[in-house]
């Protein structure tokens, strides 16, 4: 009889016995899944930590913040391209071998920002680093695979939590250590970090018989394919696309804002404005169930609302009022991370047999938005301060709510048509 054989008809690989079983039933442990969760964490946090650093590396070389802010467009931009051209080496590759690889090289590069001695060089390193720093997305996928079938949305979820937390951990933890040793402190401890962690995945991480056996050039073309020949994934690529450049709009110029007056805030006050990533994980509580009954289409139009209210909260008398800056950040993060669990739940109904390559071809366009979003921060900041900031990132907020609502309006036409025509 012959083997089963995936969508793209390429004969997937005999999963064979792990060397590590996770628990006797099959399926993860608790303290196994707390593992991924934190080591998905402190993996993403890499992208993030030198949003809080800007001010700092800015004043150390003596640049404006538009140069400062090509940092955070090269993190964003790498990340990007790793998700395109590494993440989906798990399909094929041992993912325990991929994990520690790719956390050795992000530790490399970690080290390599703390001792940078010009702009370029930090620059280059920020992309390399965030090219291998996919190993958060690869976790995700990874723990999903191990998990037993009746636990998979458990486990994926507390993955998914500890990537969040890990966000939140960069832009707080970042920020207070900056202040107390210097921008280069937190580069430096990054890049240990990296090396413990890659140390324990090796000892720890089962290894799982690759998925596929497909070469590495079809299973690029096949990530094309799904994108072709699924309008659902092209939309909600869209929508990750533009909600994650807003995103990016706020923290690539938010440092500046908070270190001028009437705020003069230091690394530290700043780090602490990522605490609004709390509500990054509520979010992902409460969306999650109204996707599960059915609802993505009327929680995806509520959240680009909120989003587009938080701008209209942040850009208050100049973004002087702080209570409404605080309360801009709270929504654009709930509104943000709410998108992401809406867009992942929805993508994820469409070939289960190809999740690894559909999350690739989603947060390809999700980091490229972001990258987007940077860039046009740093420029609408150097041109217009706080206030070209707010009208950016309001009119990524304002087109994507545009997109739903054509969506909307011709969905029902459609149904409408087609009810016309069965009567």
């Amino acid at each position: 009889m012959r083997p089963a054989q995936s969508f793209d008809g390429v004969e997937p690989a005999r999963a064979a016995p792990s060397d590590r079983t996770p628990r006797p039933d099959g399926g993860l442990s608790r303290a196994m899944v707390m593992l991924f969760a934190v080591a998905a964490g402190f993996s993403v946090a890499n992208i993030y930590y030198c949003q809080p650093l800007l001010t700092g590396i800015a004043d150390t070389f003596e640049v404006s913040s538009d140069t400062a802010s090509l940092i955070a467009t090269a993190a964003t931009l790498g990340y990007a391209a790793g998700l395109a051209l590494l993440m989906p080496l798990g399909d094929v590759m041992d993912r325990r071998r991929l994990v520690v690889t790719l956390l050795l090289v992000v530790s490399a590069m970690q080290a390599v920002s703390a001792v940078a001695f010009s702009i370029p060089m930090l620059v280059a390193a920020s992309g390399v680093m965030a090219l291998t720093a996919v190993v958060a997305p690869i976790l995700v996928t990874f723990a999903a695979t191990l998990a037993a079938p009746e636990e998979r949305g458990r486990v994926t979820g507390a993955v998914m939590s500890g990537v969040l937390m890990g966000v939140l951990l960069a832009r707080t933890g970042g920020g207070l250590v900056a202040e107390v040793g210097g921008w280069r402190t937190v580069f430096g401890l990054a890049a240990v970090l990296m090396v413990a962690l890659a140390l324990v995945l090796r000892r720890t991480l089962p290894r799982v018989e690759p998925a596929a056996t497909m070469p590495y050039p079809r299973l690029l073309r096949s990530v094309f394919t799904i994108l072709r020949e699924e309008p659902v994934l092209r939309l909600r690529c869209l929508y990750g696309f533009v909600s994650f450049a807003g995103f990016n709009v706020l923290w690539t110029s938010v440092a500046f804002l908070l270190d001028d007056p009437p705020y003069s805030y230091g690394a530290g006050v700043i780090g602490l404005f990522g605490l609004a990533g709390v509500v990054g994980a509520y979010a992902a509580r409460v969306t999650g169930p109204q996707v599960d009954r059915g609802r993505d289409d009327a929680v995806t139009g509520v959240l680009f609302t909120l989003i587009l209210l938080s701008w209209g909260l942040m850009g208050l008398d100049g973004g002087t009022w702080l209570w409404a800056l605080l309360l801009g950040v709270v929504v654009i993060d709930l509104g943000v991370q709410g998108m992401q669990v809406v867009n992942l739940a929805v993508t994820f109904r469409l070939r289960p047999e190809a999740r690894n390559r559909i999350t690739t071809a989603y947060m390809t366009c999700y980091f490229t938005g972001g990258a987007v979003g940077s860039a046009a921060s740093a420029a609408a900041y150097a041109a217009a301060g706080w206030d070209g900031v707010v009208l950016t990132g309001a009119g990524f907020a304002a087109f994507a709510l545009g997109v739903w609502v054509l969506e909307m309006t011709l969905r029902g036409g459609r149904r409408r048509g087609s009810l016309a025509r069965s009567s």
